[in-house]
């Protein structure tokens, strides 16, 4: 069930940092209240082929989803939901679901071929915006899409896509583009490709969330003219990722990654890497291009363990591209030490 109503309230996220410190955790925006919601739908809604399209919404609505909420099968790009507005709350009441019924698209591959698969959520425009208690199963591809967003709170939303084990791929958590001031607090997340990448944006800070099964929190792809700083992600639980930490930018990119801080990261069962920096994102494996610098980059408390084939830290920097990287307690154990690293940077090398 889906209600709609209009209240106005205050957005107070806000988002600052001193030059070379991690950014502040922002105030949460105060959710606001929904008693009076005022257009009600089944308990339980089934669309196909179409958009649920709730864009350029009045200043201060509220959309509250309640019950199953499903999308059915049809080969397109999506998206299955879009919102767009300013002082905008999306809120999942307990218990409901936003149902992608992904199994109908997995194939194995992803957004590489096969079946024509939607994203699911897409959050454009929105300005001074709470995105909370939202519950994603089973997405066909990407989950959120965050595009020019300004002040945003993302709060308690999980995505589920631990039934897509065998066939889910692409099937990314939280993709952030050219967004300013983004605080996610509480996500839980099960998929198949990154939990969170930055490919463009300013001020995002992320904290106390749960992976499982993935490709790690990043960083790009960035490529050509993007613009990624001060990117804060702390006190979360790794599980199982490909990799944990990662920056990656695309091979002959000109753009800019500064100020990244990862703190209080836990990495259980790093099945491939824990820590991966690499510049030749989309081309040739071991040729970093130095097109796009990153600098500022700190790590901070980074612990936990690596499968035995795993590598526990692998760093391919363009030449002269990298600079100011510092770390402090980074304990890994497990996997193996890398003797590839290209244009390393102590303190964070292999």
């Amino acid at each position: 069930m889906l209600l709609l109503s209009v209240t106005i309230f205050t957005a107070l996220l806000a988002s600052a940092r001193v030059a070379g410190n991690p950014v502040a955790a922002p105030e949460l925006t105060p959710t606001p209240s929904l008693k009076d919601a005022v257009i009600r739908r089944a308990t339980n809604c089934t669309f196909s082929g179409v958009t649920l399209n709730v864009e350029k919404l009045n200043t201060g609505t509220n959309v509250v989803f309640q019950g199953t909420t499903t999308w059915g099968y049809e080969q397109w790009e999506g998206t299955l939901y879009s919102v767009s507005g300013n002082q905008i709350t999306v809120k999942g009441d307990p218990g409901s679901v936003l149902d992608g019924q992904g199994a109908l698209w997995w194939d194995g591959l992803g957004g590489g071929g096969g079946k024509i698969k939607p994203k699911f959520f897409k959050a454009n425009d929105l300005t001074d915006s709470v995105l909370e208690g939202i519950t994603i199963r089973n997405a066909p591809k990407n989950s959120f899409s965050i595009n020019g967003v300004t002040r945003l709170t993302v709060k308690n939303i999980t995505i589920d896509d631990s039934a897509g084990t065998s066939k889910g791929k692409n099937t990314d958590g939280f993709n952030i583009n050219n967004s300013d001031q983004v605080y996610f607090t509480g996500a839980t997340v099960w998929n198949q490709d990154d939990r969170m990448n930055v490919n463009s944006g300013t001020n995002i800070y992320w904290t106390n969330g749960f992976c499982s099964g993935g490709h790690g929190l990043s960083i790009g792809s960035a490529a050509n003219g993007a613009v990624v700083r001060n990117v804060t992600f702390e006190n979360t639980v790794m599980e199982k990722q490909q990799q944990s930490v990662r920056i990656k930018t695309v091979s002959g990119a000109v753009a800019s990654v500064s100020e990244i801080f990862y703190s209080g990261i836990t990495i259980n069962s790093g099945t491939d890497y824990g820590i991966l920096v690499g510049q030749s994102y989309g081309d040739t494996k071991n040729e970093p291009t130095n097109g796009v610098t990153i600098t500022n980059f700190q790590l901070r408390n980074i612990s936990g363990y690596l499968d035995s084939g795993a590598t526990q830290i692998l760093t391919e920097c363009g030449s002269g591209s990298c600079s100011n990287w510092s770390s402090s307690i980074v304990m890994l154990t497990g996997g193996k030490q890398s003797t590839t690293c290209l244009n390393k940077l102590n303190p964070i090398s292999c």
